[in-house]
């Protein structure tokens, strides 16, 4: 039996919860969530319209008891970076089997993927493009590369010539194009594939982290400079990197203020793609 600790039940979290959770392996979930169920979530969410303004934590838990009564779940209603509740994400980490990374921001996915290395904990990460035309899903073991070494390799392979292309993989970027919300079917053929990459920890028991980081990419759409075709899969096998300022050995015992400056630098090179 499997204990899953997941942070985000929001619109590409939420069908993945659903999927795994129904796994009978699966008996106990800690689910971080803070957010409040919103109007613009309808169109894309599993949620009914009738539950607009309730904790998505709540509805989530709610939707898994009606398909899991047996199932036990722990709600963590808070941010996963909030200071003042780390104790309980470590806990949650600690006693965790495997994670599930739903969350929609970076500073997110590296304080989830510090949690998961901290106590030697597989996980998964699944991120929808803009627009819905693709979508990455990565899968992480302890002792191989972090997701500041996968991010870099990521962004570097999927840099193009021309210096005005639209960077479709920075959905903050300043171009309207990269804006675009996905709709529900891109969302969710993403989801399913990050369903199916975690239920695979379950089959294969621990990984071995000489195995690296395994990260999928499948196109939805045709974009000129970017993905040829539709409907690709591209599979990559990254290796840790000696360089990343995350993950990689320190020289010496490093200063909580030097961890944090490496972090910053990690955010900033992402957002200036």
């Amino acid at each position: 039996m499997a204990h899953l600790f997941q942070v985000g039940a929001g619109s590409g979290g939420m069908p993945v919860l659903d999927m795994v959770c129904r796994d009978r392996r699966i008996d106990h979930v800690t689910l971080v969530e803070p957010d409040l169920y919103k109007a613009h979530n309808v169109e894309r969410h599993l949620f009914a319209p009738n539950d607009v303004g309730k904790l998505k934590a709540d509805l989530a838990k709610r939707w898994l008891c009606v398909r899991r009564p047996d199932l036990e779940i722990d709600l963590l209603i808070a941010d996963l970076t909030d200071p003042a509740r780390q104790e309980e994400m470590e806990a949650a980490a600690a006693n965790c089997d495997l994670g599930v990374c739903a969350a929609d921001n970076e500073a997110a996915k590296y304080h989830f993927d510090a949690l998961m290395r901290q106590f030697a904990k597989p996980w998964t990460l699944g991120e929808v493009l803009s627009g819905g035309i693709g979508g990455f899903v990565h899968r992480f073991v302890p002792g191989g590369p972090c997701y500041g070494c996968v991010a870099s390799h990521l962004k570097r392979d999927a840099l193009v010539e021309k210096p005005n292309a639209v960077d479709y993989s920075q959905p903050n970027g300043a171009m309207i194009e990269t804006t675009v919300p996905a709709d529900i079917a891109s969302i969710h053929a993403v989801a399913g594939l990050h369903a199916v990459i975690t239920k695979e920890l379950l089959d294969a028991g621990p990984v071995k982290s000489d195995h690296g980081a395994l990260s999928l990419l499948l196109t939805l759409k045709q974009v000129p400079d970017l993905f040829p075709e539709a409907f690709r899969p591209f599979r990559f096998r990254i290796a840790r990197s000696a360089d990343c300022l995350i993950c990689r050995p320190p020289e010496r015992e490093l200063a909580s203020e030097e961890l944090d400056a490496a972090l910053s630098q990690a955010l900033a090179r992402l957002g200036d793609g």
